[in-house]
């Protein structure tokens, strides 16, 4: 199985290139590893090198204005593979795709990553634009 845990070079300029004004909302979805994997062997959880990660990432986010803006438990797959089960699910709200952009470039936040790392076993971190609310599926395409 391919895991996922960092944005690839390629991924970030597809990303950089699609340039638009306005919010940019960012779908996590992040699967915990049970003991992190830190380089310096430093026993942690999974969920602990997390919350290690969210509490030195906050200042930035603030900062910048990001905001969570939807948050979920998993509790079950209906369509997909059985093993797509994930311990967190939300969509982070940016005001700007400039706002994203420079929270990679951050110290502190780049600092912060290395806990993300650690405790993630697999993630995907998926770019959307919000539509206008509608009443049937289908609606905006």
């Amino acid at each position: 199985m391919t895991r996922h845990i960092d944005l690839t070079k390629e991924r970030f300029i597809a990303h950089r290139d699609n340039h638009r004004d306005g919010k940019v909302h960012l779908l996590n979805l992040i699967r915990l590893r049970e003991h992190a994997d830190y380089p310096d062997g430093r026993a942690s959880t999974g969920a602990e090198a997390y919350r290690t990660y969210g509490r030195i990432s906050e200042p930035v986010l603030a900062r910048l204005g990001v905001k969570i803006v939807w948050e979920g438990r998993f509790e079950n797959v209906l369509i997909g593979p059985d093993e797509e089960s994930w311990d967190l699910s939300f969509v982070a709200e940016y005001p700007s795709l400039g706002a994203f952009n420079e929270i990679l470039r951050d110290p502190v936040y780049r600092e912060a990553a290395t806990h993300r790392r650690a405790a993630a076993l697999d993630s995907r971190l998926i770019r959307l634009a919000a539509l206008p609310q509608g009443t049937r599926f289908g609606q905006f395409i």
